[in-house]
């Protein structure tokens, strides 16, 4: 099967639980609720990096959300993107929403990295301000993917 180039019959929806909606054993890896949050400081780029758009997320960050007109226009395209990331990253031990929230408040201090297992990498942010904010800048560009490859792994 090809991927995007799924037939009408592959699709299973899920008519109970938390995932309506949701193709039959794909989880919902990304918050809409959280997106929305970070949605209200859009214009950093905040829910683009979150929902895997790190691309985006930086042209958001530096143009405040496209002069404020994408980030208005984004406000209807967060279920979208919610289900694009839900598609493309694996769920498993490590909450998406969870590590999310460390990073954005905590992650100059490396609490995601403590959370991910990466004690090193952790104690390293902890003590230079996340590796002196340029880590920090790294990992909102990556922390979807590391995730996901932690998920992997089990």
């Amino acid at each position: 099967m090809v991927y995007g180039k799924e037939s009408a019959l592959n699709y299973e929806f899920r008519l109970i639980g938390p995932a309506v909606g949701l193709k039959s054993g794909m989880a919902d890896t990304h918050s809409k609720t959280l997106g929305y949050l970070l949605w209200i400081f859009g214009f950093t780029g905040a829910h683009r990096f979150y929902y895997g758009k790190p691309v985006t997320g930086i042209i958001w960050l530096y143009t405040g959300g496209l002069f404020l007109i994408g980030w208005i226009i984004d406000f209807f395209l967060i279920p979208s993107m919610d289900a694009s990331a839900d598609q493309k990253y694996q769920d498993g031990k490590y909450s998406y929403g969870t590590a999310w929230l460390l990073l954005t408040f905590l992650g100059l201090f490396g609490i995601h990295r403590f959370y991910m297992g990466k004690v090193l990498t952790g104690i390293i942010y902890l003590l230079t301000g996340g590796l002196f904010t340029i880590g920090y800048a790294y990992d909102y560009c990556t922390l979807n993917g590391q995730l996901a490859e932690l998920n992997r792994e089990g």
